[in-house]
């Protein structure tokens, strides 16, 4: 998955303005205590992180973006 990619589906979940913010401050522990962000700074795929998402918020990603 391409980052672009990544992120329009975040936003598409969390809204333009929440993604960000959950990629900042939320830290999720499929993704060993680090965020979204530190996590793709420290090279995880984005593959990796989005699954972590989807983990961790599964009420809230659509059957379509898993």
């Amino acid at each position: 998955m391409r980052l672009t990619d990544f992120w329009q589906r975040l936003e598409q979940v969390f809204g333009a303005g929440y993604a960000h913010s959950v990629a900042h401050d939320q830290v999720l522990t499929q993704l060993g205590g680090r965020t979204i962000e530190e996590a793709l700074a420290g090279g995880e795929e984005t593959a990796v992180v989005w699954r972590a998402v989807v983990a961790a918020y599964p009420e809230r990603v659509p059957a379509r973006l898993r």
